[in-house]
């Protein structure tokens, strides 16, 4: 069952460095690496319009995609720590170690945590061409074309394409694997039928669903989801245990000063907690967390486990 953060931090009182207290004197680049329209792409730049109203600075959101993530990360990693280059990423920026054999960084040693923003469940949906409307019609259709179906995933190592291989894993189903470079250009394919299914967090294909432009299937949260009420859960087509979801989440660079850190966690929260951020973040279909710096190093250390145990069950590779 996905990990869940509780909802716990306080904001420092007495006077910052003075580092800190001229933080940020530049405008800051916040590096998506992932293409633009993807959740971890909208996640940026809600927090980047509001930061650069709340600083008088401007707050530029790159999107550096490739590699699962991990050609923006490494850019991350090696920029200077000093506050003005941020990580936006999501779960696969502590997966992919598990799918790659030689990395140029370490997604835990070379980051500072900053806080988890939000949660959101995967969604299972299908191109409407397709002949299925539940899981159980899906399983029976994949089981009759073994290695026939394909599922599509933003990148190897993502949620999207190990909560596929899990499926695959608990229904005993045989896919093909279809990785893209983001999550826009997977979903237009799968719109169009070039791939038939994928799985994917709320905020993409809300609207999509909405417009009956995806048909979804079932949704990875423990109960319904209020925004998408009327899509059952895989509890109840008959797989308890299949609970999961994508998170997103703020680094800097190791070394960041700690002052500037304390600086940049308060002000984050402070915005994700604004009733317009929040109220944007739910009719997207996730769930604000907000957490402190040590819980997303709590959390994201688990999550790095939980995910090995899955890549090395389900045979998974980064294609």
């Amino acid at each position: 069952m996905i990990l869940r953060i509780i909802l716990s931090f306080a904001l420092a009182g007495g006077v910052l460095p003075a580092a800190a207290q001229s933080y940020p004197a530049k405008p800051v680049r916040i590096v998506a690496p992932f293409t633009a329209g993807g959740p971890v792409d909208i996640t940026a730049r809600i927090l980047a319009q509001k930061l650069s109203e709340s600083w008088g600075q401007q707050v530029i959101v790159e999107n550096r995609a490739g590699a699962s993530g991990m050609v923006g990360a490494e850019a991350v990693a090696r920029a200077a720590a000093d506050g003005y280059t941020l990580l936006a990423s999501a779960s696969v920026h502590v997966i992919v170690p598990s799918l790659f054999a030689k990395m140029n960084y370490d997604p835990i040693r070379d980051f500072a945590p900053v806080s988890v923003i939000s949660t959101s469940p995967l969604m299972l949906v299908v191109t409407p061409s397709l002949p299925v409307k539940s899981v159980k019609e899906l399983v029976a259709l994949a089981r009759a074309r073994p290695g026939e179906l394909a599922f599509a995933s933003s990148g190897a190592g993502s949620s999207t394409h190990l909560t596929g291989e899990l499926f695959k894993t608990l229904t005993g189903t045989q896919m093909v694997h279809v990785p893209y470079k983001g999550q826009s250009q997977a979903l237009t394919d799968v719109i169009s039928g070039q791939v038939p299914l994928m799985f994917n967090s709320l905020p993409p294909v809300i609207e999509f669903v909405r417009a009956k432009r995806l048909r979804p299937v079932a949704i990875t949260s423990a109960r319904r989801y209020q925004q998408v009420a009327d899509v059952p859960t895989f509890a109840e087509a008959g797989f308890k245990d299949f609970v999961t979801g994508s998170w997103y989440a703020i680094w800097a660079p190791a070394k960041t000063p700690e002052a500037v850190l304390t600086r940049l966690h308060s002000e984050i929260v402070r915005v994700v907690n604004l009733p317009d951020v929040r109220s944007r973040i739910v009719e997207l279909g996730g769930e604000v967390v907000a957490s402190t710096a040590a819980e997303l190093d709590t959390f994201q250390k688990a999550e790095a486990v939980r995910w090995a145990q899955v890549v090395k069950a389900s045979g998974a590779r980064a294609e």
